[in-house]
């Protein structure tokens, strides 16, 4: 089974999550970074056009044989997928068309997430804003495991095992943790996927939509562009809470990597982010920073200081108007 995590539990935070204090000590010396706020003009035609090349790789999948469907699934329509879910992150920070069309962004994403097969998109958003503005809440941030997955998973197999199946957790736990009612945007986006899934599955048959599927979940468990998962807020240094990855993989996740410029400041796109970093050095270079998504998983594995007890919590004190 391997060593044992050595950490018990969750390491507490008396203290408000770090990123709207440094965003104000930034813009006091840097107030120029505001000129990198709003969406960027071409990320929506990037999406577009990544989305119906994905959708045509389809008909390109349904004659191949088993084997070649699954390392095609992982090595390539795993990671396009990935990509556009990522995508659909930007998009629910209003990166596609701005803030003042929120229906046509909600639309672009709906649109992104069909060759993903899973429906997330309107649902996403709810959830991810309020691991921005409340990072660590016990409550309102459930991008944290929960304790039965920490208590269950705490030896080197145990995390293996959690991190093949961390897109069901990652899917799942909000329910658990933080159930919402779906609105009726998200019961429609759901039933347009299903439907869509239905239709790949009717005229272009089982390997097809197994490949969509399979595809996504492998690239959301044990795969490298899945490593941002826990590269992005697991505590490989203690204190430190948001970390930034800075390797070849951001040209594909639309700069994901640039975690800490992200969350400082989540109204600047994907693209400008490394601008951010240009801009104010001194706030990140001595950070400490990721350069290896692969390395990032192997020693969440391999290391028994780390696990999914390794993130900083905060007590819920309900929601701030």
């Amino acid at each position: 089974m391997g060593a044992k995590v050595s950490r018990t539990d969750f390491e507490w935070s008396p203290t408000e999550e770090p990123h709207a204090t440094r965003r104000k000590e930034i813009l006091e010396k840097h107030p120029e970074i505001k000129k990198l706020y709003g969406p960027d003009k071409n990320f929506k035609w990037i999406v577009v056009v990544t989305t119906v090349l994905q959708l045509g790789s389809l008909y390109l999948i349904k004659d191949l044989k088993w084997p070649t469907v699954m390392i095609l699934a992982y090595c390539f329509g795993g990671v396009v997928n990935h990509s556009l879910m990522l995508a659909i992150h930007e998009i629910a920070h209003n990166m596609g068309f701005g803030p003042k069309y929120p229906m046509y962004n909600k639309l672009l994403g709906m649109f992104a997430n069909l060759p993903i097969g899973l429906p997330f998109s309107v649902t996403f958003k709810h959830y991810h804003l309020e691991h921005h503005r409340y990072q660590g809440d016990e409550k309102l941030d459930t991008d944290i495991p929960t304790y039965v997955e920490a208590k269950l998973f705490n030896s080197t197999f145990g995390k293996f095992i959690w991190v093949l199946l961390q897109p069901f957790f990652y899917a799942l736990r909000p329910m658990f943790v933080y159930p919402k009612n779906p609105t009726a945007l998200e019961i429609i986006s759901v039933t347009i996927q299903l439907a869509f899934n239905y239709w790949v599955y009717l005229y272009f048959g089982t390997k097809v939509i197994t490949y969509m599927l399979a595809g996504s979940l492998m690239a959301m468990g044990l795969h490298p562009v899945a490593g941002h998962f826990i590269s992005e807020h697991y505590m490989f240094h203690k204190g430190y809470e948001t970390y930034s990855y800075y390797g070849p993989l951001n040209f594909i996740t639309f700069n994901v990597g640039y975690h800490n410029e992200h969350h400082d400041f989540p109204f600047v796109p994907g693209s400008k982010l490394p601008l951010v970093k240009k801009i104010a050095p001194e706030f990140y270079d001595n950070l400490p920073q990721h350069h290896s998504w692969t390395s990032v998983l192997y020693d969440f594995i391999m290391d028994p200081n780390i696990g999914p007890y390794a993130r900083i919590k905060r007590k819920h004190k309900g929601l701030k108007y």
